[in-house]
């Protein structure tokens, strides 16, 4: 199954949460291209500028709820007029540091959001695809240098990491309890959930990321700013991260759904992990200017040092693999902000390009 190829998603509906943020934002897009009726359930953009007003993504969906995940009343009753062949399940509090000032409500979010939507999903009463999106910071981080599986312990040290653990368990236990695979002809929910490696591209201006560090350093002519200069990361393009999800939600829609009703890693191959100062350098050769600065601090809030993601089962059993390497990724993302600085009127139609350039390498042997 390849979606790009298929028309798997023309005329599906897809109920998206967290719609109006940077993942939500290109998945929103995405999808309407692929010829989906999306309806975005989520608070307002979370940044100004954001990748979701800047495109126009707000005309992508047939209908835009701005409501908070939490709302049980409002989510179940927006869930049920949508009646949604897919869910997915992306909006979160998703900042690691931010969940060090805010920690109850990261928990709050990403752990009972998540279940408000598992239970609107039960409320539902019929046979649905739905993809809950966590984060490769749900493991256990115990440093290792090889990839962490999907069959590892659950919860890292920081709030962030330790939430989205969190969250896995609920997936599970409601997977268990309520949409047990055995019996998949009596409630026909296809339950899976997605742990994606670090994005990054064009339209991110999420706080604290390294994207909008680098872009806004580079806009305004000083020089970059780096925190964690060492620090390992798996990196991939928003749209490769993406491509797992829609795999994974078209596997969900097939006659052998129950094979797919589990967890996944989506990352990039073995060899794009890479140290923060790195992908700030590679950035800057493409970007043709520019500086940076070691602005390490030992007493900013502790993050994993290495992490790491073991892909073979998407690989093998999705039949999905990551296209573009994280040096393509980066270009890809220079292009975009380079773009935006020239016209961002015309952003949405590069936004379109790149999905499409993604798409064509998609279908390459």
């Amino acid at each position: 199954m390849n979606f790009a190829r298929e028309e798997i998603f023309r005329g599906k509906r897809v109920f998206l949460t967290g719609h109006t943020g940077f993942k939500g934002s290109w998945l929103s897009l995405w999808l309407h291209h692929l010829g989906a009726e999306v309806t975005g359930y989520a608070l307002a953009p979370p940044t100004d500028p954001s990748h979701f007003v800047v495109a126009d993504i707000q005309s992508c969906v047939v209908k835009h709820h701005e409501a908070d995940i939490r709302d049980a009343e409002r989510l179940n009753a927006a869930m049920k007029a949508a009646d949604p062949d897919i869910v997915l399940h992306l909006a979160a509090q998703s900042v690691v540091r931010t969940s060090y000032e805010i920690p109850r409500e990261t928990f709050d979010v990403n752990v009972i959001g998540t279940i408000g939507v598992l239970d609107a999903i039960r409320a539902l009463g019929k046979p649905v695809a739905a993809l809950m999106v966590t984060s490769d910071k749900c493991y256990e981080n115990v440093e290792q240098v090889w990839g962490y599986r999907e069959q590892d312990a659950l919860g890292e040290h920081d709030p962030y990491g330790g939430s989205k653990g969190a969250a896995e368990i609920a997936i599970r236990s409601y997977r268990h309890s309520f949409f047990p695979v055995d019996r998949i002809d009596r409630h026909g929910v296809r339950l899976a959930s997605a742990r994606a490696g670090n994005v990054i591209g064009g339209g991110d201006w999420t706080r604290h990321a390294l994207m909008v560090d680098v872009f806004e350093s580079l806009a305004g002519g000083e020089p970059i700013r780096v925190r964690s200069p060492g620090a390992l990361r798996p990196w991939q393009h928003v749209l490769q991260c993406l491509s797992g999800y829609l795999t994974i939600a078209g596997k969900l829609l097939g006659d052998d759904a129950t094979d797919y009703c589990s967890g996944w890693n989506i990352g990039p191959l073995p060899g794009n992990e890479l140290p923060v100062e790195k992908v700030v350098e590679f950035f800057l050769q493409c970007w043709g200017e520019g500086s940076y600065v070691d602005a390490s601090d030992p007493n900013q809030p502790p993050e994993a040092n290495i992490l790491r993601l073991c892909i073979d089962k998407a690989i093998w059993n999705l039949d999905w693999r990551p296209r573009w390497s994280v040096y393509q990724s980066l270009e890809k993302a220079a292009e975009w902000y380079r773009a935006y600085l020239e016209n961002p009127r015309d952003i949405r139609s590069v936004s379109l390009a790149q999905i499409a350039e993604y798409e064509q390498a998609l279908v390459t042997p």
